[in-house]
């Protein structure tokens, strides 16, 4: 029985984990929240490289054709200089650029940046994510990819950077950070996952090892797959349907969600 409700806890913490990767609302602060509501504890890096590589899967699938399309028309632009190519390798130069903050930090402070993190750590972060959302509710830029500038990625990359810190979300500070620069929501949008792919390649690679010698790895295989499979899954869903928010331009909702949720994690905890 015990070994059915552990499983039961970790497709629930899969579950948070879907549905608020894509969404700005900060995955890695919910997850300590649900787990320290379910009474796991701290789950741990390996534990974060898991989710993260099931979100990644899912991102990948849903943006699939352009990734495809830009990693073979650079790969074209680099071997003939053809400039019917030349803005597919541009795009690409400019994520790599947006995601040098963020992969210079996490490598340089990644174990500053998780000590010490309180539940009312996460709800002023989530206070300073809803805030930040709700002064770009009404923006709406006019650059789309071709007219992002190398500031504007690195300004953009900041902000990635800056989500390393638990209870601010990566989508929510990149998406902030792109619509700050005036770029049109779905550029936004896009731009933003397009950044998480890189900097997310790079913590499964960096995780590898921790992931191999994880001392009880036999044992939690089975959690750890229903958690995996979970966020598969409802990453996929929550994207698709963030889609469909950013096209209609209502952000303003999760501003309210960061607030009541930050309020209630500093009223019981």
């Amino acid at each position: 029985m015990e070994d059915f409700i552990l499983l039961i806890k970790h497709f629930i913490i899969g579950i948070v984990q879907g549905i608020t990767e894509p969404i700005p609302v900060s995955s890695s602060g919910h997850v300590m929240i649900a787990s320290e509501i379910l009474g796991l504890g701290e789950q741990g890096f390996t534990f974060a490289i898991l989710t993260n590589t099931a979100s990644l899967l899912a991102v990948l699938f849903i943006y699939r054709e352009d990734i495809i399309r830009l990693i073979v028309n650079s790969l074209r632009y680099i071997q003939t200089r053809n400039s019917r190519y030349a803005a597919d390798f541009r795009f690409v130069l400019l994520i790599i650029i947006g995601s040098i903050p963020a992969g210079v930090l996490g490598i340089l402070l990644s174990d500053v940046i998780a000590e010490n993190v309180s539940m009312t750590t996460i709800a002023i972060m989530l206070f300073v994510t809803g805030t930040a959302i709700w002064l770009i509710r009404n923006m709406r830029g006019k650059k789309s990819d071709a007219d992002i500038t190398v500031k504007d990625a690195f300004l953009v990359g900041l902000g990635q950077a800056v989500a390393l810190t638990p209870g601010i979300s990566r989508s929510g500070a990149t998406i902030i950070s792109a619509i700050a620069v005036g770029m049109k929501q779905e550029t936004a949008l896009r731009y933003s996952f397009m950044l998480y792919i890189p900097v997310s390649l790079g913590s499964v690679v960096l995780g590898i090892s921790d992931f191999v010698n994880e001392p009880n790895k036999a044992e939690l295989a089975l959690p750890y797959a229903v958690t995996f499979i979970a966020t598969v899954f409802m990453t996929y869903f929550a994207m698709k349907w963030f889609m469909g928010i950013m096209k209609h331009g209502k952000l303003i909702y999760f501003t309210y969600y960061c607030f009541i949720v930050g309020a209630l994690l500093l009223i019981f905890y």
